[in-house]
């Protein structure tokens, strides 16, 4: 199964840059270690394709709203920002 997923690299509240991927997936199970698991999971293998990632997130629809799940700057900043445009896609 391919899974879409953005790969961008904004400037922090520092001003360094952050390497974040963003992936269009969720957990089956929908609980906190499903979405851990399946987040993790897509992480290492985005960095086994060579991309720098330094957060990330899973990025699904809920009862017709936008929802994010990952590390929580990456989440505040989605959920400001709305879904990125997918750029890239992984074999899952």
């Amino acid at each position: 199964m391919r899974i879409n997923f953005a790969h961008l690299r904004e400037r922090s509240t520092t001003g360094n840059p952050i390497d974040f991927a963003v992936f269009a997936a969720r957990a089956t199970s929908g609980t906190q270690q499903g979405k851990a698991n399946v987040l993790a999971e897509l992480t290492l293998k985005a960095r086994n394709a060579g991309y720098k990632v330094d957060q990330s997130a899973l990025a699904f629809e809920e009862n017709g709203r936008n929802c994010f799940y990952g590390d929580k700057p990456l989440v505040e900043y989605l959920s400001r920002c709305g879904v990125p445009r997918w750029t890239h896609w992984i074999d899952a």
